[in-house]
């Protein structure tokens, strides 16, 4: 009787366990299709590539439709337990941290850190997974139709993991966010599993991102070929990276004396604190390794958006 209730009681456990699973954060945005339809866009510099990106302070101080949307598409999946970030609040803490400033220097060596303002948007919210929303009005007498998209992208790789849309019936409602909820709410399951699968295989194989190594110009006597201890420096942070990312999963896809490229990088998701893991965090625990003895190496990171860090060596 006994064993039957301690089995009872931890099948119990088991149960409350998977139903307080864990589910990706979601920041939903307008498309860039959107934005370029309704005029919202900005030039922008890439050390001197003119580039096109979606102007979503614009939007959102411009266009009333545009707030009902994401906060309609933002409830309804509240509702199934996602966590949302929102978007005009980390536009506002983007721009009272400073981090709109698209370049700087390197203290000692002044290289260049160059990230776009999505780029760096998507750092400053940190949200797992971008909702890009994208629809029209369709109007035929009294009667309208929504022609919609929404398609789920990781934040960290820039790939599409879902998607759904279509033109929905016509419906005598006026709002554009009752129209849309009206169309969203019939593929809605649906399209929030793809979600939670995706987070799924995130937690099981680990999230994926890019990690660059490089050596400063002016390092003294070092590159990724120095010995330590009969070992070339790309070696040991070859075996750094085997015995630190989840199952051992990465792929080197480039490398010389000076630059080592590593892409499909599974991270786990959450730090030993719980807290969760980004790029940076994976690869300051590096810069942390070549710090201490026998190594002792300087180093700097330069982050490239949310999914890519770079760890420079020999300088800072």
């Amino acid at each position: 009787m006994k064993k039957a209730v301690l089995n009872f009681i931890g099948l119990f456990f088991c149960l409350s366990l998977l139903g307080q699973a864990k589910k990706p954060t979601l920041m939903v945005v307008p498309s860039n299709e959107w934005c370029t339809q309704n005029g919202y866009m900005m030039e922008f510099d890439n050390q001197g590539t003119t580039e096109l990106l979606p102007d979503f302070k614009l939007a959102l101080q411009t266009n009333f439709d545009l707030n009902k949307v994401i906060t309609k598409i933002g409830g309804l999946m509240a509702e199934k337990g996602f966590p949302l970030v929102d978007l005009s609040a980390s536009i506002s803490n983007l721009e009272r941290s400073n981090a709109m400033n698209r370049a700087v220097q390197s203290k000692n060596s002044g290289a260049l850190i160059v990230e776009t303002p999505l780029d760096m948007l998507k750092r400053q919210a940190k949200s797992d997974i971008i909702l890009e929303i994208n629809w029209k009005l369709i109007s035929n007498g009294p009667k309208k139709t929504i022609d919609y998209y929404i398609r789920g992208i990781d934040a960290y790789t820039n790939k599409q993991i879902a998607d759904g849309g279509g033109a929905e019936k016509p419906s005598f409602a006026a709002e554009v966010s009752v129209l849309l909820e009206e169309a969203v709410l019939s593929n809605m399951d649906n399209f929030a599993a793809k979600l939670q699968t995706h987070f799924d295989d995130l937690f099981a194989n680990g999230r994926e991102v890019t990690v660059g190594i490089q050596v400063f110009e002016n390092a003294k006597n070092i590159d990724l070929e120095t010995e330590f201890d009969g070992m070339e420096l790309s070696e040991i942070i070859n075996d750094w990276m085997a015995q630190n990312t989840v199952k051992h999963r990465f792929n080197k896809s480039n490398a010389s004396a000076y630059f080592i490229r590593f892409e499909q990088v599974r991270i786990p998701l959450y730090r030993e604190d719980e807290m969760p893991m980004d790029t940076e965090d994976f690869v300051r625990n590096l810069m942390r390794f070549l710090r201490a003895a026998p190594y002792n190496l300087t180093s700097k990171i330069e982050q490239r958006g949310l999914g890519e860090c770079i760890l420079i060596i020999g300088n800072k």
